[in-house]
């Protein structure tokens, strides 16, 4: 069940899937939280496209538009059109200058986890964190160093030492790090 459904804050009118079984719903402009049983409800059907439809209709009259949509293709035919429009990835790569297979093989190799130098999936900021807690005299050198270890640069390492003292991620004392 689909049912188009109104914000009372700013106006906004959205699709709410399944508004019997869900308590609450959310404006997607505004973010204020409604009651669902509570939303007006413009337009109920089984039919997801329909309701859409239904909304656009509705959006149409609200902007004193309804001749110019009278005119507009169904939604439907509208987003077909959309996905044949355009220029798809391959040919936007080529144009690009890329070649589109190794394109797609380094991006399999990255969901694999793959192409850091120690197999390593954290952030760089991560690995400097846990390399403060790891270390067993916790000095900038012996950090960076177990940084290194992991695939950050010295001095990005070194960096990213500094801005999480800055923030207050870390403290210093006496050239010892410890996490916040």
């Amino acid at each position: 069940m689909y049912a188009v459904v109104g914000c009372n804050e700013c106006a906004t009118m959205w699709l709410v899937t399944d508004p019997e079984t869900s308590e609450t719903a959310q404006c997607p402009r505004c973010g204020k939280t409604h009651r669902t049983a509570k939303l007006k409800r413009f337009f109920e059907s089984e039919d997801r496209t329909a309701a859409q439809q239904a909304r656009s209709a509705l959006l149409a009259k609200k902007h004193d538009a309804s001749e110019a949509f009278a005119e507009v293709d169904h939604v439907a035919d509208l987003e077909a059109r959309v996905e044949e429009a355009g220029v798809d990835d391959d040919e936007y790569l080529e144009a690009s200058g890329l070649d589109t297979d190794a394109v797609a093989a380094a991006g399999e190799r990255a969901e694999r986890g793959e192409g850091r130098s120690s197999g390593d999936s954290r952030s760089r900021t991560e690995v400097v964190r846990d390399a403060v807690e790891d270390a067993e005299d916790p000095t900038a050198e012996a950090i960076v160093d177990l940084a290194s270890e992991h695939g950050v640069p010295p001095e990005r390492a070194r960096e990213i030492l500094d801005r999480l003292t800055r923030r207050g991620e870390l403290s210093e004392s006496r050239g010892r790090y410890r996490v916040l």
